[in-house]
């Protein structure tokens, strides 16, 4: 029997965001699949009308029925078509991992109000350099960042996620805290801020506390592969 892990990029990202996570996975044993969610590859076509579901989809197939347990880890804005595969199909997961992200709420999008069919890394680099996004990464892994980062879908963006099942909220959960605590997580969620207000609807949630910046896959990839394979673990 086994047990499955897929990992899941956030905006701008593909399945070559996770290289070193999956090695260290693999080494383990797991049965480990990165993603490169639709309209999140180099030269995808069809990046204009790719939506959260499309991603979704996407997420739900590559998960495996047959394996013993299924751990899907979102990075990111991936939380928004991950929320949507606990909606839809909470029985194909076993536990989620946020990395520094957390499950949406119904309603809720990343940016409302973007306009145009993407969100490009150039528009927002400058700001997430200034608040520390990019904390303990190289200049290398910077560059190369920027060099292979692709534009993020408008439509996922920018579309409200409809959920309507409340078996995801039993679905339980690693949030790995990196750019913030734990202890902020906690008490940003109680106080409604929009990305963290439906923590509270999760009773099983476990909060790890990995300071660095927002790209742990980069910047600390044998600690958050750690924390991934416990979760895989069941421990």
């Amino acid at each position: 029997m086994t047990t499955q892990i897929v990992l899941v990029p956030g905006f701008w990202l593909g399945e070559w965001a996770w290289s070193d996570v999956t090695h260290l996975l693999s080494t383990k044993g797991y049965a480990v699949s990165a993603l490169t969610l639709p309209g999140q590859g180099a030269d995808d076509p069809n990046r204009a009308v790719v939506g959260p579901q499309d991603q979704a989809d996407a997420i739900i197939a590559a998960l495996d029925p047959a394996a013993s347990r299924r751990v899907l880890v979102a990075h990111s804005g991936a939380a928004i078509p991950a929320t949507l595969v606990l909606d839809q199909r909470p029985d194909l997961v076993d536990h989620a991992v946020w990395v520094d992200t957390a499950p949406v709420a119904d309603g809720s999008a990343m940016d409302a109000d973007l306009e145009g069919d993407a969100l490009l890394l150039d528009a927002v680099w400058d700001a997430e350099l200034e608040g520390g996004s990019m904390r303990d990464l190289t200049d290398e892994q910077l560059a190369t960042f920027r060099e292979r980062a692709v534009p993020a879908p408008g439509m996922v963006v920018r579309q409200p996620v409809r959920l309507t099942d409340e078996a995801r909220h039993a679905v339980p959960g690693t949030v790995v805290c990196t750019a913030f605590p734990s202890s902020d997580y906690m008490t940003y969620a109680q106080q409604g801020v929009p990305f963290l207000r439906a923590l509270p609807d999760y009773p099983d949630l476990r909060y790890v506390d990995l300071p660095t910046g927002h790209w742990p896959m980069w910047s600390r990839p044998g600690d958050l592969a750690e924390v991934i394979a416990e979760a895989a673990d069941g421990t």
